[in-house]
């Protein structure tokens, strides 16, 4: 059952920490749309966001840091590219996708070889991170191939009683981060988001436009 007690953010921010360690699923607001997450150390955790998303284990889920010093534990390798587009671009709408250390989970990965990153610029987020002392999950709080949730409501309508805990943090922005990998010698943009082709073209010489 969702919780949806009229609680301050503070207490909001605590009960997530607290349920999160526990395995549990939480919705939340960030910079770009209401999140979902859990711990990333707990695998049973993980699989449920799969299924609360009704979403293939075949596509990875990306995880949220609280600060760049993080991305060498969970990334086996970070290129001098990559950490230019940290430096100008995050904390902010941007997700980088990086090769992934054998640390992180198979589960996460989607049996893949890389990890998606993003450290949000929105401070409940960091609290939530900070608390539970490791990486979370960060995918969209909706259902697979529906749209993301800007509000805590659209938030129930979408997952209801499959998650633990919805922290209403307000409405979102509405725009989902830009996904942009580099793993190789040229970075690609897999997702158009909040931070255009354009702003990553004046930071960024060689690119591909794809």
């Amino acid at each position: 059952m969702v919780d949806k007690k009229v609680l301050t953010i503070q207490e909001q921010i605590s009960s997530g920490i607290s349920v999160l360690k526990q395995g549990g699923l939480v919705a939340f607001p960030t910079d770009t749309v209401y999140g979902l997450g859990a711990s990333c150390a707990i695998p049973r955790a993980v699989e449920r966001i799969y299924e609360a998303k009704e979403r293939s284990e075949n596509l990875a889920l990306p995880l949220l840091l609280a600060e760049p010093s993080r991305i060498n534990e969970v990334a086996s390798y970070v290129s001098p590219l990559a950490w230019l587009l940290v430096r100008k671009f995050l904390p902010g709408a941007l997700t980088l996708v990086l090769p992934a250390s054998k640390s992180v989970s198979r589960v996460i990965t989607g049996g893949g070889k890389t990890v998606a990153v993003r450290i949000p610029a929105h401070p409940l987020v960091i609290a939530l991170i900070q608390g539970v002392g490791s990486p979370i999950i960060g995918t969209s709080a909706n259902l697979s191939d529906q749209p993301s949730a800007l509000t805590a409501d659209e938030v129930y309508s979408q997952l209801g009683d499959k998650i633990d805990l919805v922290i209403d943090g307000g409405r979102c922005l509405g725009r989902e981060s830009t996904i942009i990998d580099v793993t190789g010698e040229v970075p690609r943009v897999l997702r158009e988001g909040a931070i255009s082709r354009e702003e990553l073209k004046r930071c960024v010489e060689l690119f591909d436009g794809e």
